[in-house]
């Protein structure tokens, strides 16, 4: 008798599962499909986005996925992904684009094909795009040149680090607003290494360059943090003190406002940036109007709130 009660015991547990993966597969073909095509998910800020991506997919009962090219891929692969994409014929496509002429097409080609597109984090001109969500850039420069300026006086000499494949009017407008803020405090932009690959060993090279060639610099704007730490670095082994000012806010460059290397940095807000997307994402599906451009803002931080944005970094990343 055990015996039997054992076996059915077995047997039910057995039938129950399978009827709840028939229910989770027969819910999954009923909810709402979401692709969000990134840049990378090798590097912190992309994961951060799509963190806040699964997130929302999970608040919002969301049947959606986040892909992206391996990092340091050439542009053209995001193409041939979102062509991929396409097939599937997502009810909504969130991407922060390449501006390759291929990935361009691919995105045109889902316009006319009715599937509305969201651009995260990286505008781009794409005529019919349903919306953008992400950083004002110029005002992200602004501040990033405002608190490099906070620190020096008129007169000091500052450095401008930009990089290539990232986006071409988001960095160009993120070094429009800092040198407006830098200017406007009567700072003086001694050189600018522009079109740098965002890799490490490239950018230490640069600096040191700097460095060598200004002497008297006693700042650094870089549009990436990648590129920021690098320099940071750098400044570090050749015993110069000086703000050097990022723009993405990873944990890194927290942990040198923690540990006071660094008195502060601007942040983006990526964690938002995922999850506003797949929120809107869910309201164009259910016919509600959204903002053409949605701001998800811009963090100082500072040694006051640096240890809360790393513990809300670290969740994310878990």
């Amino acid at each position: 008798m055990k015996t039997k009660w054992i076996i059915l015991l077995i047997s039910l547990a057995f039938v129950a599962t399978v009827l709840g993966c028939i229910v989770k597969f027969l819910r999954t073909d009923d909810r709402p499909k979401v692709v969000i095509v990134l840049k990378d998910l090798d590097t912190q800020y992309w994961k951060i986005i799509k963190a806040g991506a699964e997130k929302g997919f999970r608040d919002f009962d969301i049947d959606g996925k986040v892909v992206a090219p391996p990092y340091g891929s050439e542009e053209d692969v995001q193409g041939y992904m979102l062509e991929k994409v396409l097939k599937e014929h997502p009810d909504v496509l969130v991407i922060s684009p390449f501006e390759s002429a291929v990935v361009m097409s691919k995105l045109k080609q889902a316009v006319e094909n009715k599937i509305p597109v969201l651009l995260v984090s990286t505008d781009a001109p794409l005529e019919h795009k349903t919306a953008y969500i992400g950083t004002d850039n110029f005002e992200l420069g602004r501040k990033a040149g405002e608190l490099l300026a906070s620190g020096l006086k008129p007169g000091d000499e500052v450095a401008l680090i930009t990089a290539r494949n990232f986006g071409g009017e988001v960095l160009d407008a993120r070094i429009k607003g800092a040198m407006f803020s830098l200017e406007g405090a009567g700072i003086k932009i001694v050189t600018e290494k522009a079109g740098l690959p965002n890799k490490p060993e490239l950018v230490r090279k640069a600096m040191t360059m700097i460095l060598q060639e200004h002497p008297d610099v006693k700042g650094v704007f870089a549009t990436t943090d990648i590129m920021a730490l690098s320099a940071l670095e750098v400044v570090k082994e050749h015993a110069y003190k000086m703000p050097v000012i990022g723009a993405d806010g990873i944990i890194q460059m927290v942990e040198s406002i923690e540990d006071g290397t660094l008195t502060g940095t601007v942040a983006q807000n990526p964690y938002d940036m995922g999850y506003i997307s797949a929120e809107t994402a869910l309201k164009i599906i259910k016919g509600e109007g959204v903002r053409k451009t949605i701001d998800t803002g811009v963090d100082i931080i500072t040694k006051d709130n640096a240890n809360q944005k790393l513990d809300l970094l670290q969740e994310w990343l878990r």
